[in-house]
């Protein structure tokens, strides 16, 4: 199977680092075009700096996913520089932590203000220019909690539902104008964010402990890497998967309903290193 995506012209979020990334690398070396942005411009800049020298054209922008006009003025300018827009990634935002005990409504939608209305934002502004030429593709990277709810990390569990949702929803409302749109949603993806995970796990922890832990949950025996959820996205991209759409595809390594388990495991994991380091501490 040859996936050809040399000319498409396609946009990813969140694209300085991690999953956003590992995609926009894979596009651009398919010769797609491929417009990129991220929040931080020093590091959309160096993203883009990067890609050129595979993609058949770069466009790298600041854009904070909060401003709606910032949002469009963005999707416009691509729009019109390559005469229409084919493939929007949304990827930009960020799991976030809490429980009733220790957050505000404030804080949820915050989080919600990134996540929902982030994607909203870049699909109001891009399924204008896909329906002008009766084609588009949009991938919405989306996380495994929000098709199996945790008991604990209630912003990421409840936002990235509605994302799912909305992806759902749209993929049946948009496919009359062939533009299809699909959910793939991430488990335990090899990205910064488990560097910060680990280091919450606290002092006298091995990473090799705490991957093990971590892992005790995914059939597969081992984390999932940028690149698994890049072939995924080129896929849905792809011709090859033109009857496709309001779909959710877990990019997990067999995680599902386990994840529900996690906070649990954590928690005792951290407890019993807690435990641990206290002993050896005692004369």
């Amino acid at each position: 199977m040859h996936i050809d995506l040399s000319g498409k012209r396609v946009i990813v979020t969140g694209a300085s680092r991690g999953i956003g990334l590992a995609i926009a690398r894979s596009f651009a070396a398919e010769g797609a075009r491929v417009a990129v942005c991220a929040r931080s411009p020093d590091a959309i800049e160096a993203t883009g700096g990067e890609l050129a020298a595979r993609a058949q054209a770069v466009i790298a922008r600041a854009v904070d996913v909060t401003d709606s006009a910032g949002v469009k003025a963005f999707v416009d300018e691509v729009a019109g520089t390559w005469g229409g827009v084919d493939v929007l990634v949304n990827n930009a935002g960020q799991g976030r932590g809490g429980n009733l005990d220790t957050l505000t409504p404030e804080q949820i939608l915050e989080h919600a203000n990134i996540l929902q209305m982030g994607h909203f934002r870049f699909v109001q502004a891009v399924v204008p220019h896909m329906r002008r030429q009766r084609w588009g593709r949009i991938i919405e990277i989306n996380a495994l909690a929000g098709a199996f709810p945790t008991p604990d990390g209630i912003p990421s569990v409840i936002n990235r539902a509605a994302c799912l949702a909305l992806s759902k929803s749209l993929g049946m409302s948009l496919a009359k104008d062939n533009i299809l749109v699909n959910s793939l949603n991430m488990g335990w993806i090899d990205t910064g964010q488990w560097d910060r995970h680990y280091a919450e796990a606290g002092p006298g922890v091995s990473r090799e402990e705490f991957d093990a832990m971590a892992l005790k949950v995914v059939p597969l025996g081992r984390f999932g890497k940028p690149e698994d959820v890049a072939g995924m996205a080129m896929f849905l991209a792809s011709d090859y998967a033109s009857f496709i759409s309001a779909a959710s595809i877990d990019i997990s390594g067999g995680l599902q309903g386990q994840i529900a388990y996690y906070p649990t495991l954590k928690r005792e994991f951290t407890e019993m290193a807690k435990a641990r380091n206290n002993s050896r501490a005692e004369p």
